[in-house]
């Protein structure tokens, strides 16, 4: 997935769901703040995505967005809405997200995601 397809992903998430906000979790989160990982980072064709205001319209991002759906055949990747309580994320990610913003690539939606940055801890490891 390329960042330019993150950005689709949030506009056309935002605009099924009726929310201008989304949390974007799994690996291609990381286009958020790494927008030319190398491939190998980026070989996913779908990304997770939770409204966050209307989490209830989450089933029709995947409806209507999802894995074989009309978009997922024209544009070669998909939008997998899924409850991001499916996910496990490390404890204070809620307080470390990173917001994809644009006033046209994302339509002035934004998405946010975990930061992958690691603590002092983590690092030493």
């Amino acid at each position: 997935m390329r960042y330019d397809q993150l950005e689709h992903a949030i506009r056309a998430a935002c605009d099924v769901s009726g929310d201008a906000e989304l949390l974007i979790f799994g690996s291609q989160a990381i286009l958020a703040t790494a927008p030319s990982a190398p491939p190998s980072l980026r070989a996913s064709i779908e990304v997770d995505i939770q409204a966050k205001n209307f989490p209830e319209n989450t089933d029709l991002i995947d409806g209507a967005l999802g894995e074989d759906s009309q978009f997922h055949v024209t544009h070669g990747f998909y939008v997998h809405g899924v409850s991001i309580e499916s996910a496990t994320l490390p404890e204070g990610w809620a307080e470390r997200t990173v917001a994809v913003f644009d006033p046209v690539g994302t339509k002035g939606n934004t998405a946010l995601h975990r930061s992958a940055r690691l603590g002092s801890e983590q690092a030493r490891r």
